[in-house]
């Protein structure tokens, strides 16, 4: 997949947002202890935040990739989601809990740009100047963290969701990082910010060995 930012327009990141997940929401969870929940009293407080820090972030012209784990309570809760949001194009890298949209159940991809299992995804920023050209930039995107990916050896970039790292573990040893919410405070985390923390990673795989791919 390509896509290239006109001017004016942002793009965000977000994964695991787990809209209307009853036991993730801490008070009223059915899971033993607190470990894994979202410190919230509510499911309404719980799914209302998560709207909000989208809504007051990402733009209705910008560009919202969601890494998978969209939400729980059955098919009616996709659409909910989707509808509260005020961004018009919205990606989605399907997750595990993401079993009807996989399906397609009654046309429920529509509600999005583009679903995938897994994408490759160029970013093209349009040149501004002579002495600010156009740039590319290239990632792998998965549900799932991968331990090597394509064209990593060349710098591509691998972001994933599924694992809820806390905010000082969610960076891997090499270019790759977990975008959901649970490490980014609740919130889309925009590619300006994703580009300068994987800047200053090095081309490493998950591996202790090291992987002929890392050049």
């Amino acid at each position: 997949m390509k896509i290239v930012i006109e001017k004016g327009q942002r793009v965000f990141f977000t994964s695991d947002t787990h809209y209307n997940h009853k036991n993730i929401c801490r008070g009223v969870s059915e899971w033993d202890g607190s470990r894994g929940t979202r410190d919230f009293n509510t499911l309404y407080q719980m799914n209302a935040i998560i709207i909000d820090s989208i809504n007051q972030i990402v733009g209705e012209n910008d560009i919202l990739i969601h890494l998978g784990d969209w939400s729980f309570g059955g098919i009616e809760s996709i659409s909910e989601f989707r509808n509260q949001l005020v961004c018009k194009n919205i990606h989605l890298i399907l997750g595990n809990h993401d079993h009807h949209i996989a399906n397609n159940k009654e046309d429920v991809q529509d509600l999005f740009s583009s679903v995938h299992e897994i994408c490759y995804l160029t970013i093209v920023e349009q040149a501004i100047s002579k002495a600010l050209p156009a740039q590319k930039h290239r990632f792998v995107l998965c549900h799932f963290p991968i331990a090597s990916w394509q064209d990593m050896g060349q710098g591509v970039m691998h972001l994933h969701g599924h694992v809820h790292l806390p905010k000082g573990q969610r960076v891997g040893p090499g270019k790759m990082m977990d975008v959901g919410v649970d490490g980014n405070d609740l919130n889309p985390i925009p590619l300006n910010e994703v580009l300068a923390i994987m800047k200053k990673q090095p081309i490493k795989s998950m591996f202790k060995f090291k992987d002929h791919h890392e050049g």
